[in-house]
């Protein structure tokens, strides 16, 4: 008897569907996802650990980037449906998993454009073009607009978007291409001053630096949020994934080890340390036309910064309203725009959740810096990881729940190698996410020095109470919405997702 697979949708989601427009060639999909992967705001951060954080950085591009890029390939090809992400989780463990892996994962997005990014780049361009002092006009003015600039890219078509994100993915190559030259140059001249040999890994810098390695390399599925926008996903996706986790991990390798030989350890600071890097070198290199320089290169990574906001409202917006129209969320979010063909609701919601994130921090967090707030900031920005503990053993549960449905490419070494990419991928999120929720645990069970109360600002218990409580909250609002969507759930579809055979 003929066996075919069926996905179990609503008329919603079809009615829903049909204001897609396919938009994404394979040369946009490489570049989204270059612009997705690669984040220049984390660089320093890395580099900060010298030697030891450029080991780690290869370790995890061999034992985690190589297995999630296999696991994203065949997944993302065979199951082609928009909304990636959540239909695939969905798929493997049920509606209600689906929507809460999605909600996670969403969530990330709009508190890490209205935290993270926004002081990332007033800082910068106070730094180093013209000073915006903390809390005034001019600071709320310009968080405020880098927020709906990157919400704006989101809410047009995704046939004019999209030049965004590939405007974004190939200004990181020509930046940090430029930054390494220039590097290489001012060794010739003065001398590397930084290190990449001697080094002898530690479980500190291990148990410290592996949620910020984590976030940095994830994205692969991303491009799947709008998997029914792409010409062809069955053949450009696996090839797209290829081709953007080897340029993504090159323009990681390549500038933190530059940072690391330019700069004394003592010398870089955090996310400072790429500007600290560029300004170092180019005063060495370019003499009178350093400063000069510098502001065009703060102003490219401003740049890059607000594309790096934009590519994941993109993707993330839409697994959202995927989730709204199926059924897993509120009914009201998950209507895309006729004439844009995007979900214009969520992004708006996006926006707003953005912004009022980032001026209560500004006017009740002593602009951002008060440790509660930064408690909950590092919490809001790591869901994305939780979410990633339903989306890779996914990919091992459709291969045994959904047989028949083709595969155009298959992970090298049957079962065999599936079960290890799973087991790799879902470690080393298990790992990031329990340091990133239980810090010191794992330092006092492996007997490293942590100090809770210097590294946070407060308490084990007051930041047990924001971390969890931020979470419950997250969850709560998931299964909220849930159930307010019984009445779209009751209005069933079934779709096949393979030809009988």
């Amino acid at each position: 008897m003929a066996t075919v697979d069926v996905e179990h949708t609503t008329r919603f989601a079809l009615e829903e569907k049909s204001k897609l427009i396919k938009s994404l060639s394979r040369f946009d999909m490489v570049f989204f996802t270059v612009c997705a992967f690669v984040g220049l705001d984390t660089l320093g951060t890395v580099a900060s650990n010298g030697s030891q954080g450029f080991l780690w950085l290869i370790i995890t591009a061999l034992l985690f980037v190589a297995p999630y890029m296999l696991l994203m390939a065949e997944v993302g090809a065979a199951f082609t449906q928009e909304g990636g992400p959540y239909e695939w989780c969905k798929l493997a463990f049920g509606r209600f998993q689906g929507g809460i892996a999605a909600i996670l994962y969403w969530v990330t997005n709009p508190l890490w454009v209205g935290g993270s990014l926004a002081f990332i780049t007033k800082d910068a361009w106070s730094a180093n073009i013209s000073t915006i002092g903390d809390g005034t006009f001019g600071d709320y003015f310009f968080k405020f607009v880098f927020i709906w600039i990157s919400i704006g890219v989101a809410i047009i078509s995704l046939r004019y978007g999209k030049w965004i994100p590939n405007a974004g993915a190939i200004l990181r190559g020509v930046v940090l291409g430029f930054f390494s030259l220039t590097v290489i140059i001012y060794g010739a001249k003065n001398g590397f001053n930084g290190t990449l040999h001697g080094v002898t890994p530690t479980r500190a810098v291990f148990f410290g630096l592996v949620p910020v390695l984590l976030f940095n390399y994830v994205g692969f599925e991303l491009q799947n949020g709008a998997a029914e926008e792409m010409e062809n996903p069955q053949r450009d996706v696996p090839v797209s994934i290829l081709r953007s986790g080897i340029a993504g991990v090159l323009m990681y390798i390549i500038p933190v080890g530059c940072i690391i030989l330019v700069l004394p350890l003592a010398k870089v600071t955090g996310i400072g340390g790429f500007i600290d890097a560029v300004t170092l070198t180019f005063k060495g290199v370019y003499g009178g036309a350093a400063h000069a320089l510098l502001v065009i290169m703060t102003l490219c990574f401003i740049a890059a910064i607000v594309t790096s906001g934009a590519v994941w409202m993109i993707g993330s917006d839409r697994i959202q309203a995927v989730a709204a129209y199926d059924g897993a969320f509120f009914r009201f979010f998950g209507v895309f725009n006729r004439r844009l063909g995007t979900p214009v609701r969520v992004n708006v919601l996006s926006g707003i959740t953005a912004t009022v994130f980032c001026f209560v921090a500004i006017a009740a967090f002593n602009g951002g810096q008060d440790a509660k707030f930064q408690v909950v900031l590092d919490i809001a920005i790591s869901t994305t990881l939780i979410s990633y503990l339903w989306i890779f053993p996914s990919v091992l549960k459709l291969r045994r729940s959904h047989p028949h449905v083709s595969r155009p490419y298959v992970h090298p070494w049957g079962m065999t190698g599936l079960w290890i990419s799973t087991i790799l991928t879902t470690f080393w999120i298990a790992l990031g996410v329990f340091e990133a929720v239980f810090p010191d645990v794992l330092e006092k069970i492996f007997g490293v020095e942590y100090g809770f109360k210097d590294s946070w600002g407060v308490p084990r218990s007051t930041f047990e109470y924001l971390t969890l409580g931020t979470l419950i909250v997250i969850v709560i609002v998931g299964i909220i919405g849930y159930l307010s969507a019984a009445p779209t759930r009751a209005e069933l579809a079934d779709v096949p997702l393979a030809e009988p055979v």
